[in-house]
């Protein structure tokens, strides 16, 4: 059933680029939050509002909980035809906003967007790859994820003499990745996997089988419940510190370390070149052969390590540089790429897209919540409060994935499936 591998390859690297999508319109629009708010004359609350609905909490939140059902229902490649056509008007709409309807609108789309087709990418990507290189499948989408920032934080210094019109090419160039993307993914063949899982409810249907929805099924069965609660685990309380770090962290250099706007984001661009390196040369190759177990720790202690160093050795240029050499190599191994690895593999067919989708939305809606929460703890309460609370947040994480760990590495998906459900469940 499996197609020849590099189809394989070349399909993952179309779909792969969804993440970097993803990732690189957060960054865009939190670097040019302030551009735009000094341009169009915004108040605090408009900015939070953009924020709240942007690709990095509520609109990617919405759009995943529609997108991964819609994956289920009428395929993969469903999403890939249609997802990215609304990308691009999102981001066209920034391109050229004058007033803030039009920026919010924009925000907006391209939010939801990107939550559509975050889970039809991960599961895509997952069914399509056997069952000794999943990890290796994954951590490529992730390489792209975190090539986002990377490249959108050195655009955003090579075009800040630009101004806002530097922000303006910076969308522009995600709005040309996406017409590539959508190019090349609306010429992607349909999962197999979902294919066959389409034809055995088809069949089932012919003979009369009462169909239950997919949703109450998922959460009716226990199994499926601790394997939400565990994902969501693992991944909410890492993503509160990693969004918050996504907006807010060129906020936090400038006030509390007194850092130049050029600084803030020369530091952030290195932290995520360190990220995509530490993705590829060590989540890639190491994520099919090692344990798991061991793997996860590593990256989620140095998170938690990266953080006490910067709460707690004072923001001088040692602590400065300690932490983003920490962070960025503990975010390459650490809880988003596994999360992305185990929330394909822990759930059937049927429902796979669906079950990210309501978990992306708890998260994404999390994140949302703690953004508005994070800047007053920051502000009244001082920065070794919030750094505090950050560290308590990654142990929380690290705790719950070295504690349940998944034994799924070397299994194919149908394998898992039926450990976990047993041989007559559907796929």
């Amino acid at each position: 059933m499996s197609e020849p591998s590099s189809r394989n390859w070349k399909a993952t690297i179309a779909v792969s680029l969804t993440n970097y999508l993803d990732s690189g319109s957060i960054v865009a629009g939190a670097s040019g939050l302030t551009l735009w708010a000094k341009d169009l004359n915004l108040s605090s609350l408009a900015v939070g509002i953009l924020g709240a609905v942007s690709a990095n909490a509520f609109g990617s939140a919405v759009g995943a909980l529609f997108g991964g059902r819609l994956a289920d229902k009428y395929g993969r490649k469903f999403i890939y035809t249609y997802n990215l056509l609304a990308y691009m008007l999102g981001v066209l709409i920034i391109m050229f906003s004058i007033n803030f309807p039009m920026l919010l609108a924009g925000f907006l789309i391209t939010g939801i967007a990107v939550g559509v087709g975050v889970p039809a990418s991960w599961t895509y990507i997952s069914e399509i790859s056997d069952s000794t290189n999943r990890a290796k499948h994954i951590g490529v989408s992730q390489f792209a994820w975190s090539c986002g920032p990377a490249i959108i934080f050195t655009l955003g210094v090579l075009l800040s003499p630009l101004s806002l019109m530097g922000n303006r090419i910076i969308f522009g160039s995600l709005f040309v990745v996406a017409f590539i993307a959508w190019n090349l993914q609306r010429k992607l063949n349909e999962s197999a996997l979902w294919e066959q899982q389409r034809k055995m409810e088809q069949e089932a249907t012919a003979k009369g089988a009462k169909k239950r929805h997919p949703y109450r099924e998922l959460f009716s069965n226990a199994i499926n419940v601790k394997a939400v609660l565990f994902l969501v685990g693992v991944y909410m309380f890492w993503n509160l510190v990693a969004g918050a770090m996504g907006f807010f962290m060129p906020y936090v250099y400038s006030t509390v370390g007194g850092l130049t706007n050029t600084q803030a984001n020369l530091l952030q661009a290195v932290l995520w070149v360190l990220t995509a390196l530490a993705t590829y040369f060590l989540f890639v190759p190491l994520g099919d052969r090692v344990n798991q177990r061991a793997l996860y720790f590593a990256g989620a202690a140095l998170a938690a390590l990266s953080w006490i160093i910067l709460t707690f050795a004072g923001m001088n240029w040692v602590a400065l540089w300690a932490f983003v050499a920490t962070w960025g190599i503990s975010a390459g191994i650490g809880a988003q790429a596994f999360y992305a690895l185990w929330a394909t593999e822990l759930f059937p067919t049927k429902y796979r897209g669906g079950a990210q989708g309501v978990m992306f939305f708890i998260v994404r809606g999390s994140a949302g919540i703690w953004s508005i929460i994070f800047p007053t703890i920051l502000n009244s309460l001082g920065f070794k409060v919030a750094g505090t609370v950050m560290i308590i947040l990654l142990i929380v994480s690290l705790l719950i994935g070295v504690i349940w760990t998944p034994n799924t590495r070397g299994k194919t998906l149908q394998q898992i499936t039926e450990e976990r459900y047993g041989k007559s469940f559907d796929l």
